[in-house]
């Protein structure tokens, strides 16, 4: 038994439960989907907020369903880990790009992240990328510092604009003859 271990039941705390990192499946779809509702909201991220929705979760899994991984403790899905790779015309560079990764809250700070994160490397590495990418929004300082504490860098910053049309007349003439 470890020094850790011996620690943690003298402290009375459970075991954790043992977690399998694995390729998600079809029938994990919805659960996937459900918890990245819960992570990133309108409120918290935005940004983020804005490019999560089923499609994207069926097509990354329709195109790239080797990069696509879940983390289950108990028989449930507590994160998940979707990438893809990326082959760019007429360059020997291939990419691995982190599309999304999340963890359900209660899970957060237990290593799950860095467990999916870790096999996603391994993954991009087998498939012979160079370089692996991910974008967060800048606000979002817990992942900064996690994927800074996973060697990346070079962060270039990226400014999305937005227009509110609800002022604009014609969605305002389309919303009262829908009414």
């Amino acid at each position: 038994m470890s020094e850790n271990e011996k620690a943690r039941r003298s402290r009375g705390r459970p075991e954790p439960a043992p977690v399998e990192v694995r390729e998600m499946k079809l029938n994990d779809l919805p659960v996937v989907f459900a918890l990245g509702q819960e992570l990133f909201t309108a409120e918290k991220l935005p940004t983020l907020y804005r490019s999560w929705d089923e499609h994207e979760v069926v097509t990354l899994f329709g195109t790239d369903d080797e990069t696509c991984l879940v983390a289950e403790a108990r028989g449930e899905i507590i994160g998940f880990a979707l990438g893809r790779i990326m082959e760019k015309p007429r360059n020997a560079w291939r990419y691995g790009w982190v599309e999304w990764l999340g963890v359900r809250p209660g899970w957060k700070r237990s290593g799950i992240a860095s467990r999916l994160l870790g096999r996603l490397t391994e993954l991009f590495l087998e498939r012979e990328a160079r370089m692996m990418l991910v974008d967060t929004d800048e606000e979002n300082t817990d992942a900064l510092a996690f994927f800074e504490k996973h060697g990346f860098g070079h962060s270039i910053r990226h400014v999305y604009l937005s227009c509110n049309l609800d002022d604009h007349p014609r969605p305002r003439h389309r919303r009262s003859s829908a009414r």
